[in-house]
């Protein structure tokens, strides 16, 4: 791994997320659990969670016109300050019109951090280690996402639920200053790197110009779909699944929140092979096999009974359909040029900000009505429309071109 990647700005960034991983993990364990105990509804946190996702539905696009402006390094720093310090807020507020400005806030930074972190990642990595380099990302998140959890617990029961968001803002603050001290200014040396290597590129056919709105969003529209539908899944069951295992299946509380550690276990321990099946064998085409898997994995959290077997089919539901996230980044940056990447990566997290703003509101109303089992039979019918749509549109990935070129001369010889 270590050879493999050699440029320093890379791991700074690794570690830089893997900060700000554990101030999420610990955060996102505790957000449901301190609404409740302040008295909000189901309806209140899906409402609210939609707030963060207006946040980042309202940025995502603005996003790639100040990294051009800025610089990534410039908006990743002001990103992580201004998460940092919505996270500290956060415990302290009351009212729901304080809290929702402070989702929205949480939101808007946190698009900055990603799209600055992805467009940092996808110049600097090359063509054939794309998914390797994102899946790595990902698993420093993923890292977080597990030690979070589990720091929050011991947090909240020796001090207070209080004083663990406070920790994550710290974690937060000691990311952007990460940052600041070790992250190259961007000079645009790796861009031209890598400029002329992309077979396929997002350019107009017609007049060799980068391809406007709509010719863009055709091209990486797969990428598109699976982060949305990963954005839904995930904005819904942070919040509502833990409410769930209370609720039906009996669980303790204090069992709960350490659930969000299973699903990013599962993501650490499989996001980097199924990155490598992706550079080798198709990105697509291993997207459609981990959403295959993990929607089974959804559809069973209806039917286990046992917290055991519930953590155990949250873990696959984290190594399969968690993976899809920095596998479709991949996809994405193999049919584009690194010139495309700020203005690719803002759509592509619209789009992952538009299921985490659908997401929670339809999953709160259909738990409200309906129970948990109604809202985990339609994140399954989610999935299920995600696999359709990756058969449709199998050819989107340049390597289905390749294998098709391939059987053509083999057919002819």
């Amino acid at each position: 791994m270590f050879s493999k990647i050699r440029d320093r700005n890379i791991w700074t960034i690794y570690a830089a997320i893997l900060l700000l991983g554990i101030a999420y993990g610990i955060s996102i364990a505790l957000i449901a659990h301190h609404l409740d105990l302040r008295g909000f509804t189901k309806p209140d946190m899906g409402s609210l969670a939609s707030w963060f996702a207006l946040g980042i539905v309202s940025f995502s696009l603005p996003m790639g016109g100040l990294i051009r402006r800025l610089s990534a390094k410039t908006t990743l720093v002001l990103s992580l300050s201004g998460y940092a310090a919505s996270v500290t807020l956060f415990p302290g507020l009351t009212s729901f019109t304080a809290i929702a400005a402070d989702r929205f806030m949480d939101g808007a930074c946190s698009v900055g951090i990603w799209i600055s972190c992805e467009t940092i990642l996808l110049v600097r990595a090359p063509r054939g280690m794309k998914a390797f380099v994102t899946t790595i990302y990902a698993m420093a998140v993923a890292i977080g996402y597990v030690v979070g959890p589990l720091a929050a617990e011991q947090i909240a029961r020796f001090a207070s639920i209080h004083q663990a968001f406070l920790v994550s803002g710290g974690l937060a603050a000691l990311s952007a200053l990460l940052v600041v001290l070790r992250l190259d200014p961007d000079d645009g040396t790796a861009e031209h790197a890598h400029e002329g290597a992309h077979d396929g590129a997002a350019l107009d056919p017609d007049t060799g110009a980068p391809l406007g709105f709509g010719p863009l969003l055709d091209r990486i529209k797969t990428s598109c779909f699976g982060t949305f539908a990963y954005g839904y899944f995930q904005a819904s069951v942070v919040l509502f699944l833990p409410l769930y295992l209370m609720e039906s299946k009996g669980i303790a509380r204090s069992d709960t929140i350490v659930i969000p550690g299973f699903f990013a276990l599962g993501m650490l321990l499989f996001s980097n092979l199924a990155g490598r099946y992706g550079d080798r064998h198709g990105h697509l085409r291993v997207m459609r096999v981990l959403a295959v898997i993990g929607a089974v994995m959804v559809l069973g959290f209806v039917f286990l009974s046992t917290y055991a077997m519930m953590a155990a089919a949250v873990f696959v539901a984290g190594a399969t359909l968690a993976a899809i996230s920095p596998v479709s980044l991949a996809l994405q940056g193999v049919v584009t040029l690194p010139r495309d990447y700020g203005r690719a990566n803002s759509i592509y997290n619209a789009f992952y900000a538009a299921g985490m703003l659908f997401g929670p509101k339809v999953s709160s109303i259909l738990f409200a009505r309906y129970g948990g089992a109604a809202m985990l039979f339609h994140l399954t019918a989610l999935w299920l429309a995600f696999i359709a749509f990756t058969v449709v549109y199998a050819a989107d990935d340049p390597a289905a071109s390749k294998r098709r070129a391939d059987r053509a001369v083999a057919e002819v010889a």
